[in-house]
């Protein structure tokens, strides 16, 4: 299985708030962010492997600032790291004020999708290989943030990782 790049998984989505998602406050209400956030990265899960995925979880989502009715939405998403039958894409959103056009980072966001058969069952995915800076860094990261993900729904002890031990358990003597 040939390896790919995260610039091969690459997908952008663009959209704009209307009156029906936003809350009272005239704020873009999060699940139809995260509808939209899970949509543009399944599609990038999908460009690197070239099979069915589903999603498995949503690892870490921030929302750092309020998106105001009218505003545009863009998610762009890629692969940060492959795993065997499973994927983390990394998101980062932008927002652009309707009548300013001023943009501004609004959100980021790790979701892990997994590959499967016709039959739903997991099948291996093509590994990853990192380019640039930003790529080598959410790669290196993207083991931790999966080894925390097992650790706290309990599929593995604080024993069995030593970065994530110490954290853990304190500083053995």
């Amino acid at each position: 299985m040939k390896s790919r790049t995260p610039k091969e998984s690459y997908a952008i989505s663009t959209h704009l708030v209307l009156p029906n998602e936003t809350n009272l406050l005239g704020n873009l209400m999060g699940g139809r962010l995260l509808y939209w956030m899970d949509i543009t990265a399944a599609i990038a899960a999908h460009r690197h492997c070239q099979r069915v995925v589903v999603t498995a979880s949503v690892n870490h989502v921030s929302f750092e600032r309020a998106i105001k009715l009218g505003d545009y939405v863009t998610i762009e998403a890629k692969v940060s790291r492959a795993f065997n039958t499973s994927m983390e894409v990394f998101l980062d959103v932008t927002v652009e004020a309707g009548l300013t056009a001023d943009k501004v980072k609004s959100n980021d966001a790790s979701y892990v999708f997994v590959a499967i058969d016709q039959v739903g069952r997991p099948i291996e995915v093509p590994q990853l290989v990192p380019e640039t800076d930003l790529e080598k860094e959410r790669y290196d990261t993207a083991l931790k943030r999966r080894q925390l993900s097992l650790l706290l729904s309990g599929k593995i002890s604080p024993e069995s990782v030593p970065e994530l031990r110490d954290l853990f358990m304190g500083k053995q003597k």
